[in-house]
């Protein structure tokens, strides 16, 4: 529990309006996507930068432990106060986009602004900003950066590490530090901001982002291939590829999503569908769409596609997207929990891995729904438990931690977009060695001594 001197002392830096140790401001600042709880001792609302670095210069010296937070929309836990202390939150004052810059194609960012607003700014005057996380009508910036989210055009564009040119960010001991440059090319000194990016606030608090923008694409137009059989899915994923396709994106939906899909909203799915591909092409002229399509459905069909739909902008291609978009919150048909992680492997071990986690599920008697970013090789597994019994509880978590025994054989990772937070925090070992974790540290050390800044996330001490 802070001290109320404390309190008092923040209070002179921020302004009475701008902290509170309420039970109903604990409360709400106590969870994220995750649904587990934390309570902090008081939560904080930064007006600047140095707001930021007095803050963090007070509370290194009497070893308060902070804890950033964005929107509060991460599924693995990064932003959850595990050790109490200050919460400090950037939705209510450091929300502003500070600069678009057309000449120059790049974004000046707060971290609070939310993602969707960026992306509706930036394409008001042409340009596009792609990172486009399922949560982008609420995530922020800065916890995209954080936790280095991705999204459904990531097959294409890439994700927020693609995007990032420059940071500011505060130090544990309050030094404001800048990282990278604007320019399209830096190559001096080391690179602090790649360090940063999903370090998920254990090494500084990121105050200011400097985002590449490109020119928005003029033409899209969007598909969906039914296939009979997961595999025959995931065979199409990297044989298209390699064929010359170039979607902005390659969504998949297995039988147990479709089926809730139809369900629990009542969405129109083709009946008999194994899996489902869905995506976007675009494109600045319309002859390199129908070029893409073109490839898509030669390929499709080559790998046991039995039909190929092409949508227009509007009212059809929307009605796809609706699907891929509510298909996380569809599944709980098959259990009130789920156990969801968002394992990645390279896109050629598709097809195997989704039937060996299938009969890992089989093992256990879970359903297992998998949907996501096929086309960058990052599915979303969901282990579906009821949680009222400890042992299925308990069993869901063997059958995750084999799963990532075995993506990581595979030379894939525990997470594509989530990040570690607490809850991959246990399953560190499967993917580092002890050296590797040992550096880990050594990096967290050398930011911050005091371990003030969200300590226990990503598998470091608490």
């Amino acid at each position: 529990m802070i001290d109320s001197k404390h309190i008092e002392f923040l209070k002179g830096i921020v302004g009475a309006e701008n902290i509170y140790s309420d039970k109903a401001h604990l409360i709400a600042y106590s969870y994220d996507a995750t649904r587990t709880r934390y309570e902090p001792d008081a939560v904080l609302f930064p007006r600047h930068e140095q707001d930021i670095s007095d803050i963090l210069k007070y509370c290194n010296k009497h070893k308060i432990v902070i804890t950033p937070r964005g929107a509060g929309s991460g599924f693995t836990g990064g932003a959850l106060p595990t050790n109490g202390g200050i919460l400090l939150g950037m939705e209510k004052h450091m929300n502003q986009i500070l600069e678009i810059d057309f000449q120059n194609m790049v974004a000046v960012v707060q971290p609070g602004v939310i993602n969707m607003d960026l992306q509706r700014a930036v394409e008001e005057v042409g340009l596009f900003y792609p990172p486009d996380p399922a949560s982008e009508e609420y995530c922020s910036v800065g916890g995209n950066v954080s936790e280095n989210a991705g999204g459904m055009r990531a097959a294409k564009y890439g994700i927020t590490k693609d995007y990032v040119m420059a940071l500011r960010a505060v130090r544990p001991n309050g030094d404001i530090i800048r990282a990278g440059k604007r320019t399209i090319k830096d190559v001096a000194g080391y690179n602090i901001a790649g360090i940063l990016i999903a370090s998920e606030g254990t090494l500084a608090v990121i105050t200011e982002i400097t985002l590449k923008l490109l020119p928005k694409p003029k033409f899209t137009k969007a598909y969906m291939g039914i296939f009979p059989s997961v595999e025959d899915a995931m065979n199409a994923v990297f044989k298209s590829l390699a064929a010359g396709a170039n979607p902005v994106a390659m969504e998949f939906l297995d039988s147990l999503v479709v089926q809730a899909l139809k369900e629990k909203l009542g969405i129109e799915l083709p009946e008999s569908a194994g899996a489902l591909l869905i995506g976007d092409v675009d494109g600045n002229v319309s002859d390199e769409v129908e070029f893409q399509l073109e490839i898509l459905d030669k390929s499709f069909r080559e790998n046991g596609a039995v039909e190929f739909i092409i949508a227009d902008e509007g009212e059809d291609r929307d009605k796809l997207w609706y699907a891929r978009r509510n298909a996380s919150p569809s599944i709980t048909i098959f259990g009130s929990k789920k156990l969801n992680e968002d394992i990645s492997v390279p896109r050629s071990k598709l097809p195997e891995a989704l039937t060996r986690i299938y009969e890992i599920g089989d093992r256990y008697g879970f359903k297992v729904p998998c949907f996501g970013h096929a086309g960058d090789g990052n599915i979303h597994v969901n282990v579906m438990v009821d949680g009222s019994s400890p042992q299925e509880l308990e069993d869901g978590h063997k059958a995750i931690e084999e799963i990532f025994e075995l993506v990581v054989d595979m030379g894939g990772t525990l997470s594509g977009e989530h990040g570690i937070g607490t809850s991959k925090a246990p399953f560190m070992s499967i993917a580092f060695n002890d050296e590797e974790l040992s550096l880990f540290r050594d990096i967290k050390q050398a930011f911050d001594p005091n371990n003030i800044l969200n300590p226990g996330k990503m598998g470091l001490p608490n």
